[in-house]
């Protein structure tokens, strides 16, 4: 019986849902037919739709082959890059924040193609000592912009280049191809002094050993390179702190007054410019 009763009640609301339908689509037929479409205008918003999922395409491209290389190494690679997962996030959150950018490395290692993915549209530059290092990197991943560098300092010299950095020719911001000071860096690639670097990470070169070119002029060069840029600021990194050249040196010259934190063995300093405000201390 209480089935029975249910069902006329379904059957009694789906007549009155027919009724108000049927209502509805005679109050609105008039405005229906006036709003038709043509089979002309029918036509031309096909065309347009066409145009516009034309349009929409570039979002659903792939990947570019660089970033598809570089997800694949890191996937299938057991090697571990120098730095910590905290030391990278480090790098990773200004690069967030100032990429597509220009991006200077000392150094070409497991980690390259990292950066060059985290500053994706923007221009990484790697700076290497080693030239058949470069070559086998650059044959696995082409898309990686690396360059050779010279570097004519010794580790065992790092006291003496000390002193010779405190000397006033050291202090002035100008070319630093042009420098008289012997911690310059005078003969890298031509690029590194045309552009204005937002992004210096020192990693590089060698410099445990005493034999080795140590990392003294690299992180006076960026310093100065920082410095010298018409504006702005450029957040340098130097890792391998650890050590007493790169303690000191980065201490020295990026100054202490400019850095901003230090996570692990990564210190992360911001230089502003020197040449927008003249008479600017060397250090702040």
């Amino acid at each position: 019986m209480r089935s029975k009763v249910q069902n006329n009640i379904n059957l009694k609301h789906i007549l009155i849902g027919l009724s108000l339908l049927f209502i509805l689509l005679l109050i609105l037929r008039p405005n229906l037919t006036s709003s038709s479409p043509q089979p002309t205008q029918l036509v031309e918003k096909a065309s347009q739709n066409e145009e516009s999922h034309h349009q929409e395409e570039p979002s659903c491209r792939k990947i570019p082959s660089s970033l598809a290389d570089t997800i694949i190494h890191y996937s299938t690679s057991n090697i571990t890059p120098q730095q910590t997962f905290k030391e990278v996030s480090v790098t990773a959150r200004v690069l967030q924040r100032k990429s597509p950018c220009n991006f200077l490395v000392f150094g070409l290692g497991h980690d390259s193609p990292m950066w060059s993915a985290l500053n994706y549209g923007g221009r990484t530059v790697f700076l290497e000592e080693d030239k058949n290092w470069i070559e086998t990197l650059t044959n696995k991943f082409p898309s990686l912009e690396a360059y050779h560098a010279k570097y004519n300092t010794k580790v065992s010299e790092a006291d003496e280049l000390m002193q010779v950095g405190k000397q006033e020719e050291c202090r002035v911001v100008g070319d630093l191809r042009y420098s008289k000071c012997a911690l310059a860096l005078t003969e890298l690639p031509s690029l590194f002094y045309e552009v204005e670097w937002d992004l210096i990470m020192v990693d590089a070169p060698t410099g445990y050993i005493p034999e080795a070119p140590g990392r003294m002029g690299a992180i006076y060069t960026a310093g100065m390179a920082a410095r010298g840029r018409k504006e702005g600021e450029t957040d340098v990194f130097v890792h391998d702190v650890d050590r007493v050249v790169e303690d000191r040196f980065s201490a020295e010259f990026l100054c202490e007054g400019y850095m901003k934190e230090q996570e692990g063995r990564l210190r992360h300093f911001t230089i502003p410019s020197h040449r927008s405000q003249l008479g600017m201390p060397f250090c702040s």
